[in-house]
């Protein structure tokens, strides 16, 4: 099973696999442009673990958690 953006270390670049079906955050993330083939990487987290700073395609986005961890992600090789 592949890791989810909540588990990525921070630097890390990652191409998206897949989002798990959620009904409120499924299409709010594919807006954000959080889709299957996406680069992202993790690059801050809040003083207290939520929420995280994700870089998507030069755009800085502030995720939850929780919703962090519906996009499963591979990391990209060096």
């Amino acid at each position: 099973m592949c890791p989810s953006l909540a588990d990525l270390s921070y630097g890390v670049r990652a191409r998206v696999v897949s989002l798990t079906p959620h009904p409120s955050c499924t299409i709010s993330l594919m807006e954000l442009g959080i889709v299957p083939g996406a680069e992202v990487c993790v690059v801050r987290c809040a003083p207290l673990g939520d929420p995280l700073e994700v870089d998507v395609a030069g755009a800085r986005l502030a995720l939850r958690r929780n919703v962090a961890d519906l996009v499963q992600v591979e990391e990209l090789s060096a």
